[in-house]
């Protein structure tokens, strides 16, 4: 039965008779589960008027934000040397303040932060952060630890805030708080050049901005409401561009709107116009401004980077021709028969044809044709005539220019041999051709012959002459009809997990990825043209580079034919059943271990069941005919509990599906969820104690915490002299 009551929050405003009316037996007085207003009662119970409450909310989230900040910095620069992942991500920064155009498969917003600490540190950006080698005296690494530290100290206090708005009680919220304080592994890696404290804080703070949004349903259009609306798209936007994972607590936030939405949708009362607005709100505030923060790391990305780097050959061709430094500005602009040039795919994510002496190790057997995102001599090609043309004369001052229709062969400079296709599967594409080097410049037969088809340019409507840079075209296969193809397939570990290069049989002229363009070109008989005026559109440069980094990510796949020593599975992060050893093991270098609190680890991965039971122990009784739960009750499970066990999930399984190599860091947003869902069950459990029974079990509970930080605080701060003095850490041998 619906229910009288107006309600224009979250959630159908069904009251207990609604939901069931039925009895069995004597049904046991409502014992509420929410527990302000008995808090608020022994609160109040204050001497000399003093609101013990009110200075709480001051006193407590102060005190544990200075002891988050001794947590993550004490001894902070104790160890002068490169350790872990700062060889990744401190060369990163060094790329941003030297404007080297680099690739790598995270957004850039982290990794610019970094920069910005070398930058406010007085780096210069020259220091190469080779793995495990001593910082130079000039660069203040301790300075840039500090700035990344600070991420992580915050995520204290935004836990307390966060266990606040969920409605924890006082004692719940301290632990929380102090299970996120006293979490060894969150104080170890907010200690280094690294983005993980980064996405940590990027992650509380969007549960936060859920978390307070969610509280202020009632008070819609309020200008509380939109400014909390805004910042979560602020935050959502900002996850996202620091790591990928980000769209894992973006999803909550979206499961959340549309739950929202479907019961507006439910509610009559709510006029037609005002739910629209709704509509509009949540595209703006969570769609419209977390795309635009997004693109807007890109778009500062694109604008600090502006000299070529070591990443220029993941960028489109007239991207990498606007970077400062480059060879592509000054190349010759048409091509002729004897030319040498790069081919690159146009497909988003596409590389250079390349070839190496390497053969398939099955099909024909052949040479291998790939594309690779490096640049190296293996990536350039000779333009020449077909066998039944006249032979090309290197010292013949005559100029064949080539165009819109001709057919050619193309020579691969390093081995001599010809671009080549026929009816044999594709290795990994079995319903395209394979393509290989085949034969030489005598050798060979009509099957190396490739006719151009130019569909764009960009500088001129005149398709008689293939230009560098600004003709994109496809190579048909003149015996075939096939079309050259190169999309985003890796080949296994025998072709180096390069992209599979194919000769496609469906003629589809949108498909990007048979289309190519001449990037590098050299040919002494023409004059050298400047192409710089011609510009890369953002639009175009921001989906090749994200369709570039998932490309990058989806290869990053385990070798079997090497062993890592650091990777884990994802069976083993709950438990604690591994961690990650960040640096050598030597007696003189000051050693540290990413592993977690125990109690931490386990409490919460054991709630993630609990909660299950408990949700399952008041179904059986309400199928039975008793009113255990108000509304509010039912709500408070439903945001408070269930929603950070969803957040736990989202955060959790999308890595047990992949099948990228994994470490334990992987975990550590998952373990926040978790530690909410543990923060919401003990609160439940232990409001339904007596109250100095509670207290005891809070304390207790306090101790253990604290105490089994204290305990392994030694491979947070840094382990000093032989590892076996840390022995008794170990607690388990396997």
């Amino acid at each position: 039965m619906a229910s009288n009551t107006t309600t224009y929050g979250t959630g159908v405003g069904l009251d207990v008779a609604g939901l069931r009316k039925r009895t069995a037996g004597e049904v046991p007085a409502h014992t509420p589960l929410l527990p302000e207003e008995d808090e608020k009662k022994y609160l109040k119970s204050k001497p000399n008027g003093v609101d013990i409450e009110s200075i709480e909310s001051i006193i407590a989230p102060i005190v544990f934000t200075l002891l988050a900040f001794f947590t993550r910095m004490y001894k902070i620069g104790q160890s002068n040397i490169v350790t872990w992942d700062e060889a990744h991500f401190g060369k990163f920064g060094s790329h941003y303040l030297k404007r080297e155009f680099y690739f790598d498969v995270h957004p850039p917003l982290g990794k610019m932060l970094v920069g910005l600490s070398g930058y406010l540190a007085g780096y210069n950006g020259s220091f190469e952060f080779k793995s495990g080698e001593e910082y130079p005296p000039e660069l203040n690494y301790t300075f840039m630890r500090i700035f990344n530290a600070a991420f992580g100290a915050l995520c204290i206090p935004l836990a307390y805030y966060t266990a606040k708005e969920l409605k924890f009680s006082r004692r719940a919220v301290w632990l929380v708080t102090l299970m996120v304080l006293c979490e060894n592994s969150y104080a170890t890696i907010s200690r280094f050049i690294l983005l993980d404290a980064m996405l940590l804080f990027f992650t509380f703070t969007t549960v936060l901005c859920f978390a307070r949004f969610h509280n202020l349903q009632k008070k819609s259009f309020s200008f509380e409401w939109w400014v909390w609306l805004i910042l979560s798209g602020i935050s959502c936007g900002c996850v996202c561009s620091v790591k990928w994972v980000g769209l894992f607590v973006t999803a909550v936030i979206g499961l959340y709107t549309v739950e929202d939405l479907w019961n507006k949708f439910g509610d009559l009362k709510i006029p037609v116009h005002v739910y629209a607005a709704h509509w509009i709100a949540r595209i703006f505030g969570l769609i419209v401004i977390p795309t635009l923060v997004y693109m807007a790391s890109f778009k500062a990305h694109f604008i600090i980077l502006e000299n070529s780097g070591p990443g220029d050959a993941q960028m489109s061709s007239l991207f990498q021709a606007n970077l400062k430094g480059t060879e592509l500005g000054n190349s010759p602009l048409e091509i002729a028969i004897g030319s040498r040039a790069t081919l690159k795919n146009m497909g988003y994510g596409g590389g250079l044809l390349h070839s190496h002496a390497q053969t398939y190790p099955d099909g024909s057997g052949q040479q291998q044709i790939t594309c690779y995102h490096h640049k190296d001599s293996n990536n350039d090609w000779f333009f020449y005539p077909a066998r039944d043309q006249p032979d090309y004369d290197p010292e013949s001052d005559e100029l064949r220019f080539v165009g819109h229709g001709d057919t050619i062969r193309l020579i691969h400079t390093q081995t001599g041999r010809n671009l080549h296709s026929h009816v044999i599967a594709a290795p990994v594409t079995k319903a395209d051709n394979e393509v290989s080097c085949y034969g030489n410049l005598t050798v060979g037969d009509f099957k190396d012959h490739w006719t151009i088809e130019i569909v764009d340019d960009t500088s001129s409507r005149d398709y008689s002459k293939l230009r560098t840079l600004t003709s994109s075209f496809r190579l048909r296969h003149t015996a075939l009809g096939c079309y050259l193809r190169a999309g985003n397939v890796n080949l296994p570990q025998w072709g180096f997990k390069q992209i599979e290069t194919t000769c496609i049989k469906k003629n589809n002229p949108r498909d990007k990825f048979t289309h190519w363009n001449v990037e590098s070109h050299w040919n002494e008989k023409l004059p050298k043209a400047d192409v710089k005026s011609f510009k890369s559109p953002f639009l175009k440069d921001f989906l090749h580079l994200n369709v570039a980094m998932m490309t990058s990510n989806n290869a990053l796949v385990p070798d079997p034919d090497k062993q890592d020593d650091l990777a884990s599975q994802w069976w083993q992060w709950p438990i604690l059943h591994v961690g990650l050893r960040m640096c050598s093991w030597d007696e003189k270098v000051v050693k540290y271990f990413l592993l977690g609190n125990p109690f931490v680890y386990w409490a919460s991965t054991a709630s993630l069941g609990l909660f299950g039971m408990v949700v399952l122990f008041y179904l059986i009784r309400w199928q039975r005919g008793y009113n255990d739960l108000t509304q509010d009750d039912i709500n408070h499970i439903h945001y408070a509990g269930l929603y950070p066990l969803i957040g736990w999930f989202f955060h959790y399984f999308p890595f047990v599906a992949m099948a990228r190599v994994t470490y334990v860091h992987h975990y550590y947003p998952a373990l926040y969820f978790a530690i909410l869902v543990f923060g919401f069950v003990f609160n439940h459990i232990c409001e339904r104690l007596p109250r100095q029974v509670s207290n005891g079990v809070y304390v207790a509970t306090y101790v253990v915490v604290i105490g089994l930080f204290a305990l392994f605080s030694p491979i947070s701060f840094g382990m000093t002299g032989p590892s076996s003095q840390y022995s008794h850490l170990k607690w388990f041998v396997r």
